[in-house]
């Protein structure tokens, strides 16, 4: 759907959608640029849907939503996909004596009729959204399950060719290559940022990270193994013949309208090639600091400092705590046309729009420190390092900062007041880093709440104590009270449902003895006698759905959780609501994950969020600095100024209904 710039000026101010000078500010300045339609879309002036329907209306066809109708087969097959795809379009149900037809665009009169004539019928034209059209066509691939039982009766036939992998299997529309297509898109389906192909002894156990927890997900035969690696291996372009040491790759997988990155790691173990692959959401955009979690008074403190002429901003926390997501959110606020943008990332994890990315090669020399080097030399405003991890790439960066750049970086340092001793560890005078950092942003994820079956409870007696204890209570409660009058603050509003990861069966594993030697079998069971193929034998239209519609009936309730906090976190039976109106004196409210839903698959909890602290170097902190102050003498400081610590911070999200005190404990507690 392509509406010209005045056709849609002119649409969008007689429907009052958008006001004039919005309008006007997003207009197109000259040739070349985007159309109105794109820039009032990438400003989020208006949603798609809201677009479609508004457009839908002015040319009299009827707007049609496909992400909750189940289109027949028989139907869906009228059209050949690659048609289907080609000219957006796709049959969805017959009105009397007449076939449904949903298009992107249905002003593309050659499309109508080529279809017409395709299909050999009348037909009723409708318009929907392209996401939504691409997510319908998505349903073509519910008849790979038969060719994928049929690749591993094959495979299992003959266990003793497991090794011998032949190009037949390595096709593009090979049972093995569809095999790995279902892996990947029902861990996107899952909302997994990791998977994992772990060879056991008898079989391939695959495994989903979703919201921060590895979660047993699926197996398969271990025949198909190496098959499967060694597509893997292709699609990242790496030596299917190298068995024996790590290989790193990365390739990009479309699924509908989205499209993601795999970065693939294979290592070599007792039972095969482990592979582990991070997924990479191109499609999504940068979120911005207020959508990241980032409040009051430690939001301006970040955005007071990035708007200086020069200094660091350093991010800190462990491996997987979303320091490169808060970095990426800061170079898109920083991000305009009259600022030079250069860094330096192991490795460069998302694509950004106007910004010079350089990939770390150590075996070509191009390490931390000698990308920072050469940028000094490329006439950078902002510079970014994706880590400092020793102390000549801290060195550089504490020049660069003193000669009048921006520079952004990460450190592994428990909190923010530890990274400025972490500095002086590294060799850096003191007074250079007093004089160089403006803000240091310490930060961990937790898992959201689902908003639809959390429940709340007051604390009481010993869990009351603790909460005292753990978290500084006044200045907590006092900061949730500043925030109640603050958009967005209260308890979140019920989510759509989201997609959640469906979870196999656990069977105790048989005994047997390790043909390399002996076993030590963990406590918990890891072979499952459902695999996600067996799923897909019995029910061919799995993939087809959302993992929670998939795991609706008791697969989702039946989930395994890795981490002590959630066994508590989930109570038998709904509790009842508390009234915030008739709390006693000293009484507060707190949420626990509830029992679970259609909206988080049964799990209780839906996405993560980050917690945070934000340390502004001032005055006071510089000269404590130079005096080599300890952390604990840096943080008391700190919180004195004002600054809410990374426990403080989650418990003000807690008590807004956005996480539990369990998440926060598991995350923070040292």
């Amino acid at each position: 759907m392509r509406i010209p710039d005045g056709e849609l000026k002119k649409l969008l101010l007689d429907s009052g959608l958008i006001k004039p000078e919005a309008l006007e500010e997003a207009m197109p300045k000259s040739d070349g640029g985007d159309s109105l339609q794109t820039a009032v879309l990438k400003k989020k002036l208006i949603s798609d849907k809201d677009l479609v329907k508004l457009y839908a209306k002015s040319i009299d066809v009827t707007f049609v939503e496909l992400a909750d109708i189940k289109i027949p087969r028989e139907l869906l097959l009228k059209i050949p996909e690659r048609i289907a795809r080609k000219y957006q379009v796709v049959l969805f149900g017959i009105e009397e004596d007449q076939l449904q037809l949903a298009m992107a665009d249905p002003e593309d009169f050659q499309a109508a009729d080529f279809i017409t004539k395709q299909v050999g019928g009348k037909l009723k034209t409708y318009i929907a959204t392209a996401p939504d059209i691409l997510s319908a066509i998505d349903q073509y691939k519910g008849n790979i399950s038969n060719e994928i039982t049929k690749a591993i009766k094959d495979s299992s036939a003959d266990a003793a060719s497991e090794e011998k992998v032949s190009a037949k299997d390595l096709a593009e529309d090979a049972p093995i290559a569809k095999t790995v297509n279902v892996i990947l898109e029902y861990a996107i389906k899952s909302r997994a940022s990791d998977i994992h192909l772990e060879p056991r002894e008898n079989i391939v156990q695959v495994r989903y990270r979703v919201d921060g927890v590895l979660r047993e997900t699926m197996t398969l035969p271990k025949p198909i193994l190496a098959a499967v690696v060694s597509r893997i291996k292709i699609l990242a372009n790496l030596k299917i013949d190298e068995h024996r040491v790590p290989q790193d790759g990365r390739f990009k997988f479309a699924m509908g309208s989205k499209q993601v990155a795999l970065r693939v790691s294979t290592l070599p173990i007792m039972d095969g090639e482990k592979v582990v692959m991070r997924i990479l959401d191109e499609s999504a955009r940068a979120l911005t600091l207020d959508e990241l979690g980032f409040t009051g008074h430690a939001l301006e403190t970040i955005v007071r400092n990035l708007h200086k002429p020069h200094g660091m901003t350093l991010v800190t926390g462990p491996t997987g705590s979303g320091k490169s997501t808060t970095l990426y959110s800061v170079l898109s606020l920083l991000n305009t046309p009259g600022v030079n943008i250069s860094t330096v990332e192991d490795p460069v994890e998302y694509r950004v729009g106007g910004v010079n990315q350089t990939q770390v090669n150590t075996k070509t020399g191009m390490t931390f420190a000698a990308g920072l080097r050469a940028l000094l030399r490329q006439d950078p405003n902002i510079i970014m390092v994706g880590e400092i991890r020793d102390g000549e790439t801290a060195d550089l960066a504490v020049q660069a900062a003193l000669t009048g750049h921006v520079v952004l970086s990460t450190l592994h340092t428990n909190n923010a007041a530890t990274t400025l001793p972490r500095l002086l560890d590294m060799g850096l005078e003191a007074f250079l880093i007093a004089s160089t950092v403006n803000t240091v942003i310490g930060q961990r994820l937790v898992r959201r709440l689902c908003p639809v079956c959390r429940t709340t409870y007051i604390p009481e007696g010993p869990e009351l104590t603790n909460v005292k204890r753990d978290f500084q209570l006044d200045a907590a409660l006092k900061r949730f009270n500043d925030l109640k009058a603050t958009p967005g603050a209260a308890p979140e509003p019920v989510a759509a449902p989201a997609a959640a990861p469906v979870v196999a069966q656990i069977v105790a594993p048989p005994s047997s003895e390790h043909k390399k030697g002996r076993v030590i079998n963990p406590e918990h069971d890891i072979e499952m006698a459902n695999s996600i193929l067996d799923k897909i034998a019995a029910d061919p239209n799995i993939i087809n759905r959302s993992a929670a519609d998939a795991g609706k009936p008791k697969a989702a309730a039946a989930a395994p959780e890795a981490t002590a906090a959630t066994a508590t976190a989930a109570p038998a039976a709904p509790v009842p609501a508390v009234d915030p109106e008739n709390l006693k004196a000293g009484q507060f409210v707190l949420y626990k994950a509830g029992p679970g839903c259609e909206a988080c698959g049964g799990m209780g909890y839906q996405g993560r969020m980050g917690i945070y602290e934000v340390l502004e170097v001032d005055e006071a902190i510089s000269k404590m600095i130079v005096g080599r102050a300890t952390s604990d003498d840096i943080q008391m400081a700190a919180v004195r100024a004002g600054m809410l610590t990374m426990q403080q911070d989650g418990f003000v999200k807690a008590l807004q209904g956005k996480t539990t005190i369990e998440e926060i404990l598991r995350v923070t507690r040292e």
